[in-house]
């Protein structure tokens, strides 16, 4: 019974101000003054060089440019087999139905445009790594960006597994690996 009274008071007392230090601790709101700063503006922009929060520490890997601006000439991200499965199933599901299945542009929805299909990615092979994230970043042409659909982990997945494409199609069967081209051997027959 001695507790009741110690709760009531703990209840009514919580939203006293002088109890709650919540309530009037500095703080800056946007689009207003401020005296904290000499100028006396409150909003801030980010200092040079900030990073948004769970992005890659690398700014070449957020941007697949470089310092300069360029597009950068090798992805700057580990290249795994898992990365590379990744590329395959995005590429699958985003790219191939313009740029086909091989990346030779002879998709279903390529061989009915009338306007300008797609290019063919196996001989974009000279452009940079960084040139294919952009593209697929910021869109590139008639192709949209698919920034809201790709992370960037899984655009330099795209990145990976294009190049497989580009270096699988100008490989000849006795460069492949021993199992691999056992394999090839056997399922040709």
């Amino acid at each position: 019974m001695r507790a009741l009274p110690l709760l009531a008071l703990a209840l009514l007392t919580a939203g006293c101000e002088w109890v709650n230090p919540m309530l009037q601790q500095p703080k800056v709101k946007p689009y207003r003054k401020s005296v904290f700063y000499p100028d006396q503006i409150g909003m801030r922009a980010p200092p040079p060089g900030t990073i948004p929060a769970g992005a890659p520490a690398d700014p070449v890997a957020l941007s697949g440019r470089s310092p300069d601006g360029t597009p950068v000439a090798r992805i700057p991200v580990a290249v795994t087999p898992e990365l590379m499965e990744l590329g395959r199933r995005r590429y699958d599901v985003f790219c191939a139905v313009c740029h086909g299945v091989l990346g030779n542009g002879q998709g279903p929805v390529a061989r009915n445009m009338s306007i300008r299909p797609p290019p063919s990615l196996l001989t974009s092979g000279q452009r940079p790594d960084g040139f294919f994230y952009g593209a697929i970043t910021e869109g590139y042409g008639y192709m949209p960006s698919y920034r809201p659909w790709l992370g960037d982990e899984e655009r330099w997945a795209v990145v990976a597994y294009v190049r497989a494409l580009q270096l699988s199609q100008d490989t000849r069967v006795e460069q492949a690996p021993p199992d691999v081209r056992a394999r090839l051997e056997k399922e040709s027959r």
